[in-house]
């Protein structure tokens, strides 16, 4: 099923993301998670690439695992920095054999371990060139979704240059956008202020990050360029080594987060799981009387 479609019907969605595991157990244990977090009846769900496309094939064995093995709607995360164009039309076409209807579109990162990284001749630079290609060379196959960036994407220099190029995959031919993760949704709000005033008209869902382990996460936000409140830092730091504590504020905090959006009509939530269910699911047992009906 193609999550645009879903959306353009106003279905509301929920959605969680994973990333592939590198062993046997971690395979288990997202398994483990997809098991507990099925019952919730996700929108769809989402696999992550690595670095590089270092995760290519294990991206591709989880989506497939998900997708023959379950009900549910998968979307596979695809990057293009590392890639030619023929390599990425091969992926592209191995997952429409596959059955997969979904393509997240992204640049993605350059590997940290090669500080000489040069994008490989002829390659797809940037997302809005991915867009592109899927839409060239598979028509309407794919549903693609993209990023977007509430706080403004790390290399941008300013709001307005970062709502120009997401404009740019929008008319590439996006259906709809996933958030970077934030943590203050006056950012939320005012990019999608500036996205209407730009004429952007595509669902924007945002992105959760539950907060489990404070270090992991201030590593995370300072990669992304993401805000987290100094009120939360202030309650967080003081029991950062305390695992316990730590989730418990972490999933109080995401609860209110989630309440406002809500009651702000967002199209949708999509979760970082980090492969775990608990705190996804106690947030949305807390949650769940505000979340509209979601009939397919």
């Amino acid at each position: 099923m193609k999550i645009g479609d879903i959306l353009k019907r106003g279905v509301f969605s929920v959605s969680f993301e994973f990333f592939p595991p590198k062993t046997p157990e971690g395979e288990r244990q997202l398994f483990e998670t997809i098991e507990h977090l099925r019952r919730l009846k996700p929108t769809f769900v989402s696999v992550t690439y690595g670095a590089g496309g270092s995760t290519r094939d294990r991206t591709r064995n989880i989506v497939k695992r998900i997708h023959e093995e379950t009900e549910l709607t998968v979307m596979a995360h695809l990057t293009c920095i590392a890639h030619t164009k023929e390599e990425l039309i091969d992926i592209l076409k191995d997952y429409r054999d596959i059955g997969i209807e979904n393509i997240l579109a992204l640049r993605g990162d350059v590997p940290h371990d090669k500080p000489d990284f040069r994008p490989p001749e002829g390659a797809c630079r940037y997302a809005v060139d991915l867009v592109r290609l899927i839409r060239s060379e598979f028509g309407d196959h794919f549903s693609v979704g993209v990023a977007s960036y509430p706080e403004g994407h790390p290399e941008s220099p300013n709001m307005e240059w970062e709502v120009r190029f997401f404009k740019e995959k929008v008319s590439a031919g996006a259906d709809f956008s996933i958030t970077q993760m934030f943590f203050d949704n006056s950012y939320y709000y005012e990019f999608l202020e500036l996205c209407s005033k730009a004429g952007i008209d595509i669902p924007i869902i945002p992105g959760i990050m539950p907060i489990t382990n404070f270090k992991q996460i201030k590593k995370f936000a300072s990669m992304c360029g993401a805000t987290i409140p100094q009120s939360l830092i202030d309650r967080m730091e003081p029991v950062e080594n305390d695992p316990k504590e730590v989730a418990k504020i972490g999933v109080e905090f995401a609860i209110k987060q989630c309440e406002d959006l809500l009651h702000n009509g967002v199209p949708g939530l999509h979760f970082y799981t980090l492969n775990r269910s608990k705190a996804t699911l106690e947030i949305y047992e807390a949650i769940k009387d505000l979340i509209p009906a979601r009939v397919r």
